[in-house]
């Protein structure tokens, strides 16, 4: 126990560290919100990998997906490498900088407003931002707070207090940059913690090939007709797999706190070494995490009451490691729910504040007010998201199926599109935030499919609706869409040093 809480304690000192010193460089608004677009490809890469991975992977996803799917889960952590990580860096990583720059935007909804001339849009945008952002920061927090329950002992609810309070200081304090050098400090952690983990669970059932052995001896609820379905190739249901691989994956390129990574890039060669970098980051991180998951059926025993996916992996932890170890866990859990955090409330609150605030009510609101706002509505955040945690019904897949749902619905077609094709219209970016939300809202009702499932649909819907709209409704100032696009056209004149041959050549 004195291990386990020294490992916390001096975690909590260096990250509210962190967050003091970058006060000076969270001033104004492009310093808080977007670090001054000058942050370097490390910082950046390990930025969108924390961001991307936190306790709802580690802990909920791993967990209930590991149960449902076995050793095939492991698929989901690839899927999120290469369609994740790996394609949005190349695809939308410079697009995204160079774009965003010349229409001076620093938020997807600003984004929208300026490249398709509609104020609307961008506070509805912004509005969509901050509801659906709760639900996912609440869903983090039940992971990371189950955690720390299990390994003290102490209240779940004083857990999420605790880690609530901390998000507060070094967010509101240092702002982007805070949050982009934890994260940075809080990735390398999240590496070796991990690399210990999994080795250590596989030990415990007597190594890799005995613990598959086990795995495949397990009956299948769901397929009793096909015999080691948890550790075949793709499991006993490849359809619903795809589903959580189509939600995790692909859902990144539409999700704000994701794409507001690609803002903030230094320079060209920065998005070469972050594509890299962070990709196999997340081969580690999240192949790491799904393929320990797959392993929770020889480990985990069901109560009375059925399977509480969320309590799968910390009971494996629990009952494999040794003190030293669950301090290794609850830090490397920590660094990815932390940086997941901050990312959520500076996306929410910023957008909030200059799209929202400041687009309809206080239009000459002052710079340096501007910031102030923007830390209090962090704190408004953390506090809903708190709340929403507190609920023990609210399952942790369930909560971040309907936020990526919502979001990457509502934003990935709209935001794709619109960094690549002229002919993207006003109505298909309205037509493609109806399908998105519809979806996910409509599913809570009804319940036509699961939380995952109905996320996914959501997702891919965008990618169809958005061009299918565009090519029967009226074009946009072709004038405006040629001014938008001139910044992937820029000429530069640079000077050319000649050689003999050439010069005789031209002589």
């Amino acid at each position: 126990m004195f291990a386990k809480i020294t490992m916390i304690v001096l975690f909590f000192v260096v990250t509210v560290a962190i967050g003091l010193y970058c006060r000076r460089h969270a001033g104004n608004v492009g310093d808080f919100v977007l670090g001054g677009r000058s942050v370097g490809p490390w910082v950046t890469a390990f930025a969108y990998g924390t961001s991307y991975f936190s306790s709802v992977v580690f802990i909920g996803y791993a967990g209930q997906f590991g149960w449902n799917f076995g050793i095939s889960a492991a698929w989901i952590g690839l899927g999120n490498a290469f369609i994740g990580s790996l394609l949005p860096w190349i695809i939308l990583g410079r697009r995204t900088r160079v774009m965003t720059k010349h229409l001076e935007s620093s938020t997807m909804p600003d984004f929208f407003e300026k490249r398709y001339l509609s104020k609307n849009m961008k506070i509805v945008a912004s509005a969509i931002i901050f509801i659906f952002l709760v639900p996912y920061s609440a869903s983090v927090y039940k992971g990371l707070s189950g955690l720390f329950s299990m390994s003290f002992g102490i209240s779940f609810n004083w857990c999420i207090f605790g880690v609530a309070i901390l998000t507060a200081i070094y967010v509101v304090a240092g702002g982007y940059m805070a949050a982009a050098v934890n994260d940075f400090v809080q990735g390398i952690i999240m590496l070796g913690g991990l690399i210990l983990v999994v080795g250590r669970i596989l030990s415990g059932k007597g190594g890799f090939i005995s613990a598959i052995t086990q795995l495949s001896q397990v009956p299948c609820e769901a397929a009793p007709q096909m015999q080691g379905a948890f550790a075949s190739f793709f499991g006993p249901d490849p359809l619903a797999l795809l589903s959580v691989i189509v939600l995790t994956s692909l859902g990144t390129w539409g999700l704000p706190q994701m794409v507001h990574k690609f803002y903030t890039i230094k320079d060209e060669k920065s998005i070469k070494t972050g594509t890299v970098i962070s990709t196999l980051f997340a081969l580690v991180i999240a192949g790491g995490s799904y393929f320990m998951g797959g392993f929770g059926r020889i480990y985990y025993t069901p109560g009375a009451n059925g399977v509480a996916f969320d309590e799968i992996v910390p009971t494996m932890l629990s009952e494999t490691l040794p003190d030293i170890l669950i301090g290794v866990v609850l830090i490397l859990v920590l660094s990815a729910s932390m940086s997941t955090l901050s990312s959520l409330v500076i996306a929410s609150s910023s957008t909030f504040t200059l799209d929202f605030l400041k687009g309809i009510w206080f239009p000459n609101m002052k710079p340096k007010t501007q910031v102030v706002v923007i830390k209090v509505l962090c704190a408004v955040f953390i506090l809903l998201s708190v709340m929403i945690a507190l609920n023990p019904t609210n399952l942790i897949t369930s909560l971040m199926g309907l936020s990526w749902g919502a979001l990457a619905g509502a934003f990935l077609g709209p935001f794709l599109y619109g960094l690549f094709w002229k002919g993207v219209t006003k109505a298909s970016v309205w037509a493609c935030f109806v399908v998105g939300i519809g979806i996910t809202v409509s599913n809570l009702f009804l319940g036509f499919a699961s939380p995952t499932m109905a996320g996914a649909i959501a997702i891919v819907s965008s990618l169809f609706v958005c061009p299918v709209v565009s090519w029967i409704t009226p074009k946009m100032d072709t004038a405006h869409v040629e001014k938008a696009f001139a910044c992937y056209e820029e000429k530069v004149t640079v000077s050319v040093r000649q050689t003999l041959a050439e010069r005789e050549v031209n002589a």
